[in-house]
């Protein structure tokens, strides 16, 4: 008997995301809490004036101007609306009117006008202005998570002079997103294993992207994603298993760093001296005196020993994919084409 063929699973719909946004100044909550605010304190300030100068109104319903009254007279008189059935008669509450309620009339007037122009007519410019950076990123950092070391990456990176403009943050929670919006970064809530995610954000036109998913299965997944979106553009991920860092490198990964075996370096540093491991954490932070940097090397180095250079002390050539220590004799000679890695000082003097 032939067997009934298996139908393949149907895959789930695509992960809805919010558009890419930037950081406000002031959260949406806390404007209006203020606008509302202003606009009651400054009525409050027009129903005291009035119910002390209330003897200078006049009711034409039953001649007496009550608190109700006053608080009716005041709302009218705010909103312009002018029924005539409470009007000012004397010249006390005539001049009150033109010196003291008027400009707070005006003042209410323009934070209701201010409101509906921020939330309406700005955040749809705001809107539109961040569909179209969307739409011509380029060269920018892509973080994907946003976790402990997601968040301490996107620190650095701005604490090195990175405009955090050009730094994209994909994360699924809203807390973290929010956290990285007080950074000033971009950010997309989403799926980043999702195709429509990472195109979303121009995977294929970044400079460079930043993986921490915080699970090592999810993080591979990202890499093999990204890498199939993004064939050339470089990736640097974080995995926690050592049985990992070879799948990483497998899924497309060109750097995987373990920070386990980073602390073990550091461990076994202190072993060794008591200075060591505080000379590894200083190269690594850009808050310290001195900092590893990679660069291309420039015109006017070709020709000469990677020890001559005068930017830094050169450590390490890449040329060819092969890398080539200071010690070397290739590295007595640069050439064109080839990557430094060098030690430059951040604060006074060189290490």
């Amino acid at each position: 008997m032939p067997k009934t063929p298996r139908r393949s699973p149907r895959r789930p719909p695509p992960a809805l995301f919010k558009p890419l946004r930037r950081a406000l100044a002031v959260p949406v909550w806390a404007d209006v809490a203020l606008r509302i605010g202003a606009a009651l304190g400054l009525i409050s300030i027009v129903v005291l004036v009035h119910w002390l100068d209330r003897d200078g109104l006049r009711d034409g319903y039953d001649n007496t101007v009550s608190f109700l009254d006053v608080v009716y007279f005041t709302m009218i008189s705010i909103t312009t609306t002018g029924f005539g059935d409470i009007a000012p008669v004397s010249d006390k509450s005539r001049l009150v009117e033109a010196v003291i309620v008027t400009p707070i009339r005006l003042a209410v007037i323009y934070i209701f006008v201010g409101t509906a122009y921020n939330f309406i007519i700005k955040r749809s410019w705001e809107t539109w202005r961040m569909k179209r950076i969307q739409e011509r990123l380029e060269g920018h950092i892509v973080v994907l998570g946003y976790g402990v070391s997601g968040s301490e990456a996107v620190a650095e990176l701005i604490a090195r002079g990175t405009d955090p403009s050009t730094i994209v943050v994909i994360d699924p929670s809203p807390a973290r997103l929010a956290m990285a919006e007080r950074a000033g970064c971009n950010v997309l809530e989403g799926d980043a294993t999702r195709d429509e995610t990472l195109t979303a954000v121009r995977i294929a036109r970044a400079s460079t992207v930043l993986v921490s998913a915080g699970r090592d299965d999810t993080t591979i997944l990202i890499i093999l994603t990204t890498r199939h979106l993004a064939p050339e553009v470089p990736i640097t991920a974080v995995v926690r298993a050592d049985d990992n860092e070879l799948l990483a490198r497998q899924a497309g990964a060109d750097n995987v760093i373990n920070p386990v075996r980073f602390t073990g370096l550091l461990l076994a540093g202190s072993a060794e001296g008591r200075h060591i491991s505080d000379y590894l954490s200083d190269l690594a932070s850009v808050s310290g005196r001195v900092q590893l940097v990679e660069r291309p090397v420039a015109p006017g180095e070709v020709g000469i020993p990677l020890a001559a250079i005068a930017s830094g002390k050169g450590l390490r050539i890449y040329r060819a994919g092969a890398a080539i220590g200071f010690w070397e004799a290739d590295a007595e000679r640069l050439e064109p084409g080839d990557v430094i890695v060098e030690i430059t000082a951040t604060g006074t003097g060189l290490p």
